[in-house]
């Protein structure tokens, strides 16, 4: 049947062959040991078309298009479609919400809930989620679970925007509690983009009080080995110094590692072995300018990697760092005052080479 069906582009439908058996036709096969089901009769006589009002979309099918369908194996074992229908019926459920593509399963469990005599549900059909290329989103697309994406770093408030977004165009929970109605859901697939649920993640990361941020951070940094204190100046630093450069809370473990990493005393013991090219290429890096880094090349950065080194040696750019961010601010001014340097130069540059987490050249 289904071959045939095939070469006719038509969907595959039950012959019927032992609907209109005779009673010695049925017992002779049972004598035999033949397996055999039980199906539901679709009442094509009578019935031309089943239209359900669904809560999204309206919909409607042609029942000739439909067969005699199995309600239980040849095994004895009752099949989904029959049932989930009795199931759903006996504990009186009103609404039955899921994606389109459980059409197919709605029409057998209509006619089974009609002929049965028990009182329609309540269906609402939502369109699914795409992939980038317009397919079934899928684990070859990435993460399909809600923990699979806490463990990659994203915020639950972010998850309920972006899902919100997608499927109906609310914008926090609030608004989704107070407002929603399945009638606004979207009827079109809509396509999950990583790239923007990132962004969006990251937007709402930054929008976290300093406190809430940091401990999360922290935990994270905690529950992999890279700290085992919880707080203190250090980590309000490295913290604050991170926050604006990482969209996922997994961000911050390789912006720590190569914070912590970063040899900064070899670095700046050497500066003249690092050809200028490579120097202005790894300025760039940094401050993202061309003007910028030609000045801190033409500044004669030795000279200032010299000075920065014997304050560090001597304690008193630690101090420093101990009061903070404006503790750090105030001592590179001071800085660039002793030296005579350019206010620009001097107060970026220094802070460029301390705090940077691109690897030197």
């Amino acid at each position: 049947m289904k071959e045939i069906a095939e070469i006719k582009k038509l969907p595959p439908v039950y012959s019927g062959k032992w609907a209109t058996a005779t009673d010695e036709e049925v017992q002779e096969e049972l004598a035999k040991g033949i397996p055999y089901t039980y199906r539901f009769r679709v009442p094509k006589e009578v019935i031309q078309a089943l239209t359900l009002l669904d809560s999204v979309m309206k919909v409607s099918w042609k029942l000739d298009t439909l067969g005699d369908f199995v309600i239980m194996r040849s095994n004895g074992q009752p099949v989904y479609n029959f049932c989930v229908t009795v199931d759903d019926a006996t504990v009186a459920i009103s609404h039955i919400i899921r994606a389109e593509e459980h059409l197919p399963n709605t029409l057998r469990q209509a006619l089974v809930y009609k002929t049965l005599g028990f009182p329609m549900p309540f269906f609402a059909h939502v369109s699914l989620i795409l992939a980038p290329d317009r397919s079934k989103l899928s684990k070859r697309h990435g993460a399909t679970s809600v923990g699979q994406f806490r463990e990659m770093g994203y915020l639950p408030q972010a998850m309920v925007n972006y899902l919100a977004l997608l499927g109906w165009g609310a914008t926090s929970v609030g608004q989704v509690v107070e407002k929603f109605s399945i009638g606004c859901v979207n009827k079109s697939g809509v396509i999950f983009y990583f790239t923007k649920l990132r962004w969006m993640n990251g937007q709402h990361l930054r929008a976290l009080p300093f406190e809430e941020l940091s401990k999360l951070i922290v935990e994270r940094w905690k529950s992999i080995g890279l700290l085992t204190a919880s707080e203190g100046p250090f980590i309000d630093e490295a913290v604050q110094l991170l926050k604006d450069e990482i969209d996922l809370v997994t961000d911050s473990d390789t912006s720590l590692s190569n914070l912590l990493s970063y040899p900064v005393r070899d670095t700046l013991s050497r500066p003249s072995e690092i050809e200028i090219t490579d120097f202005k290429q790894y300025a760039l890096s940094i401050f993202g300018v061309h003007w910028f880094s030609k000045l801190i090349v033409e500044d004669k950065l030795p000279e200032v990697s010299a000075s920065l080194l014997a304050a560090y040696d001597s304690g008193e750019l630690l101090g420093a760092l101990e009061e903070g961010h404006a503790g750090r601010q105030k001592w590179v001014k001071g800085f660039g005052k002793t030296l005579k340097r350019k206010r620009e130069i001097t107060f970026h540059a220094p802070e460029g080479v301390i705090n940077s987490k691109a690897p030197w050249p």
